[in-house]
């Protein structure tokens, strides 16, 4: 398991760029929203422990995962954030859905980040089941949606070229 010896809630503060200056979007599913909200609350609030503006920070709610990608599409062009965190959780059930949904969200994330300028932050907890998905919303293994705050700064200001972007060790 990649989370077993990590703790997805852990960062060094001193070690990110401020976050004052970004403009930040993120856009969550609402499937699953037990876990879908536990990512959301632990990302906003890494974003605000690192000084983001509290109205800097737009949330879009979709349907689902599969949903993501239309959403953030959308959110680049409304918005213009220097960044986009999509949150989801996807648990395996009896059907091939859950492959379906899975590759066609990662692909689309992927396809996104390719097509435009703003990073995309693939918070999507793809998971055997719901106790997986608690131990990574909070859980055992912390949140991962504080893991994908801490990524979007530095991917936010890796983007703007400012001159913290050379300092930061990934």
């Amino acid at each position: 398991m990649a989370t077993a010896n990590t703790n997805l809630s852990d960062y060094d503060k001193s070690t990110i760029p401020n976050a004052e200056d970004l403009r930040f979007g993120i856009v969550v599913s609402e499937w699953n929203s037990s876990i879908t909200d536990a990512l959301y609350q632990g990302a906003v609030e890494a974003l605000l422990d690192c000084g983001a503006v509290e109205h800097q920070i737009v949330k879009w709610d979709v349907p689902g995962s599969f949903e993501l990608v239309y959403g953030a599409k959308k959110m680049i062009k409304r918005h213009d954030p220097d960044v986009i965190i999509v949150i989801g959780s996807v648990i395996q059930g009896e059907t091939k859905h859950f492959d379906f949904v899975c590759q066609a969200t990662a692909q689309g994330i992927m396809d996104l980040n390719l097509q435009h300028e703003t990073p995309i932050i693939f918070c999507v907890l793809t998971d055997n089941n719901m106790q997986q998905a608690i131990d990574r919303s909070g859980g055992k293994h912390g949140n991962k949606g504080v893991e994908a705050a801490i990524a979007a700064i530095k991917m936010a200001v890796l983007g703007r070229g400012s001159a913290f972007a050379d300092e930061l060790e990934f």
